[in-house]
């Protein structure tokens, strides 16, 4: 039986059928339209046009490599030591990045052809006589998808066009705008509600990959807490906790045994982007990026190191002594023909790739250490209290790495949290080391109100929360799309 992993080749394929194009596209837009019409005609069909759904999350603008540029490289976690690692991820990495990066261009192309790709399952599975639970599930998963492409899209752009249909022909992009940051979280939460309602809370081994019911609460308490709306945050992480018995979910006893290809899916893991090496361009390219340039094959021993996400000092030095996972998630030198060299690196992604940039290695979006942080957060927004819940959420991911609980008035003063905004630096620390290299951080300082504090003398400036729009989308459509100010 094939996973989601596995249909990822078989979806990405029918996406190229049912909407590739060439110059003469909208000379051939009624035929192109007609054979896309005919595609959809039963429950595989679908199944192939969901898959494709799931494949978007795999583009260059996506989880592949955007995210973790953005998610990491432009926070104070990692960045480029080596200008040969690419121009604009440098750009990205010290706040120079203008409107006509290729970052923000292919973040917002990739994620905007998965919505689409989102959009053809809504639109088109309501004409097909199928299963009507397998339908509902198919659409749960298709707004749970989109979901996750415009909460992308919306923190790192501000407002975006928001587009639930179909789009038929090129035309039709030209009417949407820009629409309102709230408008854009409204249809977010409306979706993941959806998806919640429809979804499973688990899936047999062929479908393992899918979106759950537990990755709709999960995603729907993190927008909650991105707005700010602390106790609707509150409600649905504890409502996700309090479901361990129907998700399964829960912090495995060694934080190694999250990662890696012999590990994935496992039960911390709520919501992964499948990669499988050995399968025309599915794999992953995390082990080759995040390698050292002239690293050799110390570090990789496949392909070319590209020497990207690279862990900063400030990274290195936020783990408390005897942080078990420190030397899961990075590591400070190599040995190269005999000799020591001295360079940070990322090694949670230990796949080794069987060809350049073609490794095993999923990305976790969401897994359940990340739900009890964010919980423990969301009680602390609404009131501290002393010793209360939050501290027991807290000290869970810190009895796991191997460090001592901390408490409201621990005679050790690093160990102390004695107030509300001293909690809030225990959950951001947290959060930091736990999470590391995992594509949150950025999303982390911009939600608290902290990147500024911390980055101002990296270059960042205030209008920098948001990237630009791509100068590509202004110059499509002028009269409806603007840039950010500032840039």
């Amino acid at each position: 039986m094939k996973n989601i992993k596995n249909l990822l080749i078989i979806g990405i394929a029918s996406l190229l059928v049912m909407t590739g194009c060439s110059e003469d596209f909208i000379d051939r837009a009624p035929i192109s339209q007609q054979n896309s019409n005919n595609f959809y005609r039963n429950a595989e069909d679908m199944k192939s046009a969901l898959t494709a759904v799931y494949g978007a999350l795999q583009y260059g603008g996506q989880y592949y490599s955007s995210m973790h540029v953005i998610g990491d490289m432009r926070s104070d976690n990692t960045e480029i030591t080596n200008p040969n690692a690419g121009a604009d991820l440098q750009a990205v990495d010290n706040f120079t990045n203008v409107a006509v990066n290729s970052i923000s261009a292919n973040t917002w192309n990739a994620h905007y052809q998965g919505i689409q790709s989102a959009n053809i399952v809504i639109e088109k599975i309501q004409g097909v006589s199928m299963d009507q639970t397998l339908k509902a599930r198919y659409i749960g998963e298709a707004k749970f998808l989109r979901a996750l492409m415009y909460f992308n899209l919306v923190r790192i752009f501000g407002d975006v066009p928001l587009v639930t249909t179909m789009i038929n022909n090129p035309q039709q992009g030209y009417e949407y705008g820009r629409e309102s940051v709230n408008n854009v979280y409204n249809q977010i939460i409306s979706d993941l509600t959806d998806a919640e309602e429809a979804l499973p809370y688990t899936y047999g081994t062929a479908d393992i990959g899918r979106a759950t019911k537990g990755a709709a609460m999960a995603l729907l308490g993190k927008v909650h807490l991105t707005m700010k709306n602390f106790p609707a945050a509150a409600q649905k992480l504890k409502e996700l906790i309090d479901a361990s018995g129907q998700t399964n979910y829960r912090l495995l006893p060694q934080y190694a045994s999250v990662f890696g290809p012999t590990n994935q899916n496992n039960a911390e893991s709520i919501f992964e982007v499948q990669f499988k090496s050995s399968s025309s361009g599915e794999g992953s390219p995390f082990r080759n990026q995040f390698a050292p340039i002239g690293s050799g094959n110390a570090v990789v021993s496949v392909g070319n190191p590209l020497g990207q996400n690279i862990p900063t000092a400030d990274m290195n030095n936020a783990y408390e002594p005897n942080d078990l996972r420190k030397d899961v998630s990075m590591r400070t030198s190599y040995v190269l023909n005999g000799n020591t060299v001295n360079h940070n690196y990322v090694v949670k992604y230990s796949g080794m790739p069987v060809a350049n940039l073609d490794s095993d290695n999923n990305w976790i979006v969401l897994r359940y250490a990340d739900v009890l942080l964010m919980y423990a957060e969301a009680l602390n927004e609404q009131g501290y209290v002393a010793d209360g819940p939050a501290f027991e959420y807290l000290n869970q991911i810190r009895t796991r790495a191997g460090l001592p609980s901390k408490t409201s008035n621990n005679a050790d003063p690093n160990l102390s949290v004695p107030n509300q905004a001293a909690f809030r630096l225990a959950i951001e620390q947290e959060r930091r080391v736990e999470l590391a290299f995992e594509g949150h951080r950025w999303f982390d300082l911009i939600r608290t109100d902290r990147a500024l504090a911390l980055m101002a003398d990296k270059g960042m400036q205030a209008h920098m929360s948001i990237f630009p729009i791509p100068q590509s989308q202004i110059d499509i459509n002028p009269t409806r799309i603007s840039q950010n100010p500032n840039y």
